[in-house]
């Protein structure tokens, strides 16, 4: 392998570890503001003890997110320094809104945050934890924002020529509001409170299945399975507003979505398959017309196909492209599937009768992250063989300077270094799901205090 392919397998990789993490931040944190909210207006302690408890968590996933982010801006400059130059403007402008606008509003309440219980007023504490929480969908906003600038870029002209050409931005609101921020941030968000929704639901009906803190568990349960249903039936809406923008800004992103070959064509819609790119063929079980009743509302308005690009101006990797986007469409209707079916068991008052089903909702604290995951894979893999699109090509933006045995060495550390911070964190979340919300020591901040910093540290 040479140098491009092992800077973008070192950086796949490193992202794809920091995004365990701050989802579940923005999840977890939607829940502190409910569960806080809850105990001040109804004065329920069990709603107290949970929001207590699932900040412990939060610091858990909020300090490992800030410390594995850290590596990737030092990546830009080592592995990606072409790209650097060229998109320095305007990942400048966002990182620094980034800093001003969520960095500073999730420090300044994270110390009350973690360390303030009985030293300020309830809602004094419920003040700062929604500020932590509105501080980290601020951050998740710039962050997608530079990240749909390089997908449908706007607001900017280009100086300099040949390997000295960078990106000026010209109109910062409309380098923010490009083509695609808008619905690709709504979506993130909503991939967030997911995340935080299922991993609630998996955590308390695991203490459900063993008959530990049933009356906060049934709380926290009902609470996270209305959080669920209507944030999976709005991820079908978001999802839904994302592609029909891909299909007018990237046309061969979506193309490849759906394995769909003919230059102008009637386009279907697989359910699952395998593409065959020599024959330009998909094998699997399809829609006929379903991608073009989906973006025109009939089923035979032709859809672009990968056919009507250059060769070298598509997605190589298109089986891949596909099955990500697959994935993550089927982990998206069994969530929905999933609430629906269990909130009508709760209307029917026999939420908790099943046990096999509170199993399944141990194990679905998986879905999310997955499709978390695999959906970022589809939109940066079908983005190729663009950095930024239509403008610099990914083979042209890594750093020369570097060679593959320097990149090999330290994808190796980095694995090595995030296993262990992932066993460590799944050790220490481990730890907190057996202790368990209860503590005869809750009346004095000092366990908690001492649990923060063993983590942070």
């Amino acid at each position: 392998m040479d140098v491009e392919v092992l800077s973008r397998i070192q950086f796949a990789f490193t992202i794809a570890f920091h995004y365990i993490y701050p989802p579940l931040s923005i999840g977890i944190g939607l829940f502190l503001v409910i569960f806080e909210s809850l105990y001040l207006y109804t004065k329920n302690d069990g709603y107290h003890r949970l929001a207590r408890f699932w900040t412990k968590i939060f610091a858990l996933t909020f300090g490992i997110g800030v410390v594995t982010g850290i590596v990737m801006e030092f990546e830009f400059g080592t592995n990606w320094a072409v790209y650097s130059r060229y998109v320095g403007d305007v990942f400048g402008s966002a990182l620094a809104a980034e800093g001003i606008f969520a960095f500073a509003l999730e420090s300044g309440f994270l110390g009350v945050l973690l360390f303030g219980w009985n030293r300020v007023k309830p809602w004094v504490h419920l003040l700062a934890t929604a500020g932590v929480f509105f501080g980290s969908m601020f951050s998740a906003v710039w962050i997608v924002v530079a990240n749909s600038w390089q997908q449908t870029p706007a607001g900017f002209h280009v100086v300099g020529e040949g390997m000295e050409a960078r990106a000026e931005i010209t109109d910062f609101w409309a380098m923010v509001f490009n083509p695609s921020s808008v619905d690709r941030v709504t979506h993130v968000w909503i991939g967030a409170f997911l995340s935080g929704a299922f991993l609630v639901l998996s955590i308390h009906a695991y203490y459900l299945l063993k008959d530990r803190y049933t009356d906060i568990s049934r709380r926290a349960f009902k609470i996270a399975l209305v959080v669920a249903t209507i944030f999976s039936l709005a991820q079908l809406f978001t999802g839904h507003r994302s592609a029909d923008g891909v299909s007018v800004n990237q046309p061969a992103k979506l193309a490849a979505f759906e394995g769909h070959f003919d230059t102008s064509a009637p386009a279907d819609m697989y359910l699952f398959g395998w593409v065959d790119k020599e024959s330009q063929k998909v094998h699997g079980v399809y829609i006929p017309g379903g991608l073009s009743f989906l973006l025109h509302y009939d089923f035979v308005t032709p859809v672009t196909g990968l056919n009507a690009f250059a060769p070298e101006d598509r997605p190589a990797q298109v089986n891949a492209v596909f099955q990500f986007y697959h994935i993550m469409i089927s982990i998206g209707m069994l969530l929905i599937g999933l609430s629906l079916f269990g909130s009508y068991l709760w209307w029917k008052g026999k939420i908790f009768e099943y046990r096999w089903l509170l199993w399944v909702f141990v194990f679905a604290a998986l879905l999310p992250q997955v499709a978390n995951q695999v959906g970022w894979f589809a939109a940066e893999m079908g983005r190729q063989p663009w950095v930024v699109y239509g403008l610099l090509r990914t083979s042209e933006a890594f750093s020369l300077a570097v060679t593959k045995n320097q990149v090999l060495f330290s994808l190796i550390m980095f694995f090595v270094v995030y296993t262990l911070l992932f066993v460590l964190f799944i050790y220490l979340l481990d730890r907190k799901i057996k202790h368990g919300p209860y503590d005869e020591s809750d009346d004095d901040d000092r366990p908690l205090t001492k649990e923060i910093t063993e983590v942070l540290t």
